[in-house]
């Protein structure tokens, strides 16, 4: 069979997200052997966007600038499945803050999350997000596992979901299994680990998702687990 084609495409962001991806170390050869690479400026010297069959797509497009936008689009025109990767593509994070006035370009005022520009496939928040996560979806597309695919499809994960949503939905289930990945994601810190469980300071809380999208039981069946419960408390 013919391996998916790949493509990374930077825009308006740090590169720490760009990093996380190449932070999988020895799993890079893993998802090389899953997808052919065809364009990430980090790695190669490439100038246009090719067709390929997944995009992710690192950092906010910033409306002032015509070439950041049309490099967003032609990076959805040109791909079959495209991931918002990060939290600036996702919900734009700090770049949402940007009032322009400031060198080297003081046009650049407006940093939409991409989801405003274009279709999004899959969404993974965080700043950055932990480097299992690109080699988990990656693994997730290559095998069609659709199962683990739908919990990143929706915007939910990347703009509306908060701390809370750790205890109601993982803590008084009990499935936390106080690993910090929660505490690690969110870029405001507002997430602290106390006696193995996420203490949320909820006045710095964005509602970015970054703690609900990388917090490993999140993407437990729900229907299963709500199963499993009755039949704990008929027993």
């Amino acid at each position: 069979m013919r391996k998916p084609k790949f493509a990374y495409v930077h825009l308006a962001a740090c590169s720490g997200c760009e990093i996380s991806f190449l932070d999988n170390f020895e799993k890079v050869l893993d998802i090389m052997d899953m997808v052919d690479i065809e364009y990430m400026t980090l790695i190669m010297d490439n100038t246009e966007i090719p067709k390929v069959d997944v995009v992710f797509v690192d950092g906010a497009a910033c409306l002032q600038s015509k070439e950041a936008v049309e490099t967003l689009k032609k990076a959805r025109e040109n791909a079959s499945y495209l991931v918002a990767w990060g939290g600036c593509s996702t919900t734009a994070t700090i770049n949402t803050f940007a009032r322009g006035g400031q060198l080297p370009q003081p046009q650049h005022e407006s940093y939409p999350p991409i989801h405003r520009l274009v279709k999004v496939d899959a969404y993974v928040p965080g700043s950055p997000p932990g480097p299992g996560m690109a080699y988990n979806l990656i693994k997730a597309l290559v095998e069609g596992d659709l199962e683990y695919l739908k919990y990143l499809s929706s915007y939910s994960v990347g703009g509306f979901a908060c701390g809370c949503d750790l205890w109601k939905d993982i803590v008084e289930n009990s499935l936390c299994i106080g690993c910090g990945a929660c505490a690690m994601a969110c870029p405001t810190r507002a997430i602290t680990m106390v006696l193995g469980r996420p203490n949320v300071v909820f006045d710095r809380c964005v509602k970015c998702g970054a703690c609900y999208a990388q917090c490993p039981r999140s993407f437990l069946p729900t229907a299963a687990i709500e199963n499993m419960m009755k039949k704990l408390m008929e027993e």
